[in-house]
């Protein structure tokens, strides 16, 4: 069966081939990737998916299912296709959202003699922006509550195992303040720029005193229209990030704290919170990492000993992680090194080796699945194992 699995993933790998090469020519940002969303949720179809567009609050978010007339366990493959603002595909997400849909596809071909049900996530705006982060709301939806594990993987430059990622809130902080000329009347305006900079020298303070995993960054939204004008409106956009969701939401605590005090020092009045899904830190499980290296190895690939690309970043793959078992790889799409978010990484995303790597990463994904579905006595292991650390983070 699992030859059948690698068989049909070839066959089908250039239409699949197709699809990454278009999504790449077409990037997308969170929330408005309607042709990406249309491209696959299409391609569902035609392979016997029943697929719901517009789902968990996103617009350009799918559900795809095959249940088979055998009861089994509930898998999820999870795609991603949204694109970096300016940059086009430089996380390589053309190739992220068609592996995992050729790997739904490939398992369907033996699904109904080992029984259970597949499922594809179509999940918007994993880099953020508006509404994004949607594995956030694929689980507040509870599209989770039934699902026994979840698989995706992500280009790299190397083969490499699931890493942690740090949980992230994103922030917005608006103050509020009085206009006034600023030569000729400064005591009548109340300035919400120095209510912005109280809150960055505030924060350059507090960094003495946080764990070495917490990253907190961010950038002046706006300051002021004029220098005449005392501003009596500005804003800045942060990101809080920690290794574990505990002790990000201390920091999120100790961060609106600063704002209330940087808002009582300088009169304004202020708003404060999440511009989206909040994100949380992946919890790895490594009996199911050690199921996909396995099938890794008995496909002629090497695993890198390096670290993933994506540890000190941060993946809504986290939100997933945090409620059922899940693996998020690095499958290599470049023989040197390239770095995420960059013209390199937007380069290796539409190279030969980059659309090759949609074939071979959805047969590891799916014979992983086909593991998982054959083998009950493991896969009640590895979700034992998940809870397990999952509960280790308290």
């Amino acid at each position: 069966m699992k030859d059948i699995i690698k068989s049909y993933a070839n066959k089908q790998f250039p239409v699949y081939q197709e699809i990454a090469q278009n999504i790449h020519a077409k990037p997308e940002v969170s929330n408005y990737e309607f042709y990406a969303c249309e491209v696959l949720s299409e391609q569902l179809k035609k392979e016997g998916f029943d697929v719901k567009v517009n789902v968990a609050g996103h617009r350009t978010g799918f559900d795809a299912r095959y249940t088979s007339s055998k009861p089994g366990p509930v898998i999820a493959f999870l795609a991603e296709y949204d694109a970096l603002q300016g940059i086009g595909h430089a996380c390589g997400h053309n190739i992220f959202g068609a592996t995992s849909l050729l790997a739904a596809a490939s398992l369907k071909q033996v699904i109904d003699d080992i029984g259970g049900e597949i499922r594809v996530y179509g999940t918007p705006g994993e880099e953020g922006g508006e509404n994004g982060s949607a594995k956030g709301s694929f689980v507040r939806e509870g599209f989770l509550k039934d699902v026994d594990a979840a698989l995706c993987v992500h280009p790299g430059y190397k083969h490499t195992l699931s890493g942690p990622s740090l949980a992230n809130d994103p922030v917005d902080v608006e103050f509020f303040g009085r206009a006034s000329h600023a030569a000729a009347q400064p005591e009548h305006g109340i300035n919400a720029l120095d209510a912005v900079l109280n809150v960055y020298s505030s924060i350059n303070a507090l960094r003495e005193h946080l764990p070495s995993d917490v990253r907190i960054h961010g950038i002046i939204t706006h300051g002021g229209d004029a220098p005449n004008v005392v501003p009596e409106y500005a804003s800045a956009r942060f990101y809080l990030r920690a290794l574990t969701r505990p002790t990000l939401n201390d920091v999120y605590t100790k961060f609106e704290n600063i704002v209330k005090a940087a808002a009582l020092a300088t009169g304004c009045t202020y708003k404060f919170g999440l511009f989206q899904n909040s994100v949380d830190n992946t919890v790895v499980t490594p009996l199911f990492d050690a199921l996909y290296e396995r099938n890794l190895i008995e496909n002629g690939e090497t695993l890198s000993n390096e670290e993933s690309a994506l540890v000190g970043g941060s993946s809504d793959v986290g939100n997933i992680s945090q409620v059922v078992p899940v693996i998020q790889p690095t499958i290599s799409i470049s023989d040197t090194p390239i770095t995420p978010h960059a013209i390199d990484f937007m380069a290796a995303s539409i190279s030969p080796r980059g659309i090759a790597s949609i074939e071979l990463g959805a047969t590891l994904l799916a014979q992983t699945a086909f593991d998982l579905i054959t083998n009950p006595d493991l896969l009640n292991e590895i979700k034992e194992q998940h809870q397990l650390n999952v509960l280790a983070q308290d």
